[in-house]
């Protein structure tokens, strides 16, 4: 007799044992897997959200730092410009000193991704050179040694007027007055300007600050007279170039798309164009010297904060949100100027330039509505072009899917 489990019997049940004591154990690994698969996607889900949300977040950061850094030479500008520093030399050696300073990041980090010289390009980055480090800077401070830091401040919000125009002309703005999204773009602009209509143009009383004192005139004395029509003029003028030279940059950068080459090209053609002018316009060779002085805080801190840094992370951002994104926060460092400079040049603050810079802020915001609209906008049609369709749509107004691409090169003319 065969005992239970044991001989003839355990052989032959032992295989069907071992096979269900597998099965088990594969069903319980399985789930054990399944669960850690899950864990794993909801932790890369996780980050992946965060992710996106810093991404999203870091364009407003960059420009907000990019808008206190110019509020910052405004007030140096202004202060060194009083102290007898002339236009012409100080925008050579801002834009030397940018050169100097990025030229090293662009030839390490860009080497492989800096696409050769062509003559179209070449063409490209002396005009911006042009543009904006000689004919806007000049045109800019020499305007301020004729009128307030505050008052060069507020006139100069009229860049994102006259930039956005300048890309719905170019195709880098798409504008449909018959949807919301457009019309937020067209009136916030609007309100923008008129805003710094008010603040320019309106005085109104003074408002009496804890830190304002009369004896701060030996601060604002300036060798100019206080002039506001030709410091205007000349201010307007430079804001054209500015805003020619964003258009100009966007463009640039379809079939240049290395921000730290291109600024370090642009720096450096901007000094050398720039010197030119210099000799031409100014023969007193004493503009050249450098002294431990606010002078030469004012060359080294443009250089390295506003030319360096602002233009790359400009490029930067431009390629993501598009110009008009870029100049619309431009409000943002008028006010700060406007506070700033009440207390360090001892420049009066009245009502009407708090009337003016709350307008211009309720423009500002509402040109950053509009400009969400176009990404939620470019989003959906994204989304429908997964499936098959018989022609390509075109963009919804969003520079980054105007430069993305080979496609839209193709579809808007080079200008040189």
């Amino acid at each position: 007799m065969v005992k239970p489990g044991g001989g003839p019997m355990r052989l032959f049940f032992s295989p069907i044992f071992d096979t269900l004591k597998g099965c088990l154990e594969a069903e319980v690994s399985f789930e054990v897997s399944m669960e850690c698969r899950c864990q794993r996607k909801s932790y890369i889900l996780i980050l992946t959200t965060k992710m996106k949300s810093w991404n999203g977040v870091k364009p407003y950061l960059a420009v907000i730092f990019m808008q206190f850094g110019i509020a910052g030479l405004a007030i140096i500008a202004k202060f060194a410009l009083n102290k007898g520093m002339s236009h012409y030399s100080f925008v050579v050696y801002r834009q030397a000193v940018a050169a100097i300073v990025i030229s090293p990041f662009a030839l390490v980090l860009e080497r492989k991704v800096r696409p050769n010289m062509s003559v179209s390009i070449f063409i490209k980055i002396a005009l911006l050179g042009l543009l904006e480090p000689v004919i806007d800077q000049n045109l800019y401070y020499a305007g301020m040694q004729y009128t307030t830091a505050t008052f060069v401040s507020a006139l100069s919000n009229t860049v994102p007027a006259l930039t956005f125009i300048m890309a719905w002309i170019f195709r880098l703005e798409k504008v449909n007055l018959r949807e919301v999204r457009s019309l937020a773009k067209v009136g916030g602009t609007m309100v923008t300007i008129g805003g710094a209509t008010i603040m320019t143009l309106v005085k109104g009383p003074g408002v009496k600050l804890p830190w304002i004192k009369r004896d701060y005139n030996h601060v604002t004395n300036t060798s100019y007279h206080q002039d506001p029509i030709k410091g205007a003029i000349m201010i307007t003028s430079g804001c054209m170039g500015w805003a020619a030279f964003v258009i100009l940059q966007a463009i640039t950068l379809r079939s240049y798309p290395a921000e730290m080459s291109l600024t370090a090209l642009m720096c450096f053609a901007g000094a050398v164009e720039g010197g030119i002018i210099a000799l031409i316009m100014e023969r007193n060779t004493s503009i050249w010297s450098l002294h431990w002085d606010p002078k030469l805080l004012a060359y080294i801190y443009s250089g390295v904060v506003c030319s360096a840094i602002g233009f790359f992370l400009q490029g930067k951002i431009m390629q993501e949100k598009g110009p008009v994104f870029v100049t619309a926060f431009n409000p943002l460092s008028m006010v700060i100027v406007a506070i700033l400079g009440s207390f360090i040049l001892a420049e009066q603050l009245t009502l009407g330039r708090i009337t003016g810079a709350v307008v211009i802020v309720s423009g500002l915001y509402i040109v950053i509505w509009g400009k969400s609209k176009d990404k939620d906008q470019t989003s959906h049609n994204t989304t429908e072009q997964i499936l098959p369709i018989d022609s390509p749509k075109t963009n919804q107004g969003s520079t980054k899917d105007d430069a993305s691409v080979d496609n839209d090169v193709n579809m808007h003319k080079e200008i040189p």
